[in-house]
């Protein structure tokens, strides 16, 4: 397959940081009507069922590179059943901006695990400055009073949400690893299907008794999610992930949050001064490192 030229690379990074810097809000509104689990199970069993038919449409090869099967199993448990589920369920308290720039620890867990298992992107001083840029950004959010925001049971939900960043760090070094040889669609679509399966069985063995409230915001949330939060973006993903260096492609978490916290302001969400100033830090982060390639 083509490497993307600069051009189409920053265009498709661009697009990437858009879709998922709104898809922090629109879960937080799925989550008005639908369970944390129940909420990814359908996500992705919608997402899956779209990008196999791709599969077979264009007739992808599943299965039959090396390290393909494994693969399908880290990625799926890692890039989607914990970094998800972690992910749905601290957003019943943290405000989706917030949650974003939580995540945004994910470059950090990524450049410190590509330093280890990939030996072609090994720590440079400009780009560890831009990470620990970012890094001090988050710091400054994270340092807000959480009271402002919501209470000790936000403090705790966001503690957790930590989880999320490592999770799909472990899920993206592991594909740039080993899977250079596997189709991007095969590498989406298959962990996608396993998580609608994963999810779906925790699902109905914790919240059966839940109450689900369908209409038009919540189906309308939920469709976005799947195709446009997930068939879309991911299919994207992992095709320039082929192309690009790991730690360079995970610096759009740190442009993801600053997206996130606009819209989560215009939702109404609560945001303190530092968590402002902290997206400021964040920003210039990105550009520093980003400079450096």
């Amino acid at each position: 397959m083509k490497p993307p030229g600069r051009l189409l690379a920053g265009a498709t990074i661009s697009l990437l940081c858009l879709i998922w810097g709104t898809t922090w809000s629109v879960i937080a509104i799925g989550l008005e009507g639908v369970p944390p689990m129940s909420g990814v199970a359908l996500r992705f069993t919608i997402a899956a069922a779209i990008l196999l038919l791709i599969c077979f449409a264009v007739r992808v090869p599943l299965g039959r590179a090396r390290h393909e099967r494994a693969l399908w199993v880290v990625n799926g448990l890692f890039s989607f059943v914990i970094s998800y589920g972690v992910t749905y369920w601290a957003e019943q308290w943290v405000p989706s901006g917030l949650a974003a720039v939580l995540f945004a620890m994910y470059p950090l867990f990524v450049a410190l695990l590509a330093h280890v298992a990939l030996p072609a992107e090994r720590f440079r001083p400009t780009e560890l400055l831009g990470i620990a840029g970012g890094f001090l950004g988050v710091g400054v959010i994270f340092s807000s009073d959480f009271n402002d925001l919501g209470g000790r049971q936000v403090a705790v939900a966001s503690v957790v949400m930590l989880a999320s960043p490592l999770a799909a760090a472990i899920g993206s070094v592991s594909v740039k690893r080993w899977g250079r040889e596997v189709h991007p669609l095969s590498i989406t679509a298959v962990p996608m299907a396993m998580t609608a399966a994963m999810t779906g069985v925790f699902a109905l063995a914790t919240e059966r008794s839940r109450e689900f409230d369908w209409n038009l915001t919540t189906i309308g949330a939920l469709f976005y999610l799947a195709i446009f939060g997930s068939a879309v973006t991911f299919s994207l993903y992992f095709w320039l992930l082929r192309h690009l260096p790991a730690t360079r492609l995970s610096l759009i978490a740190y442009v993801i949050p600053v997206v996130a916290v606009m819209i989560g302001l215009l939702r109404g969400e609560p945001m303190t001064p530092n968590a402002l100033v902290g997206s400021g830090l964040v920003v210039g982060g990105v550009a520093l490192a980003v400079h450096r390639r």
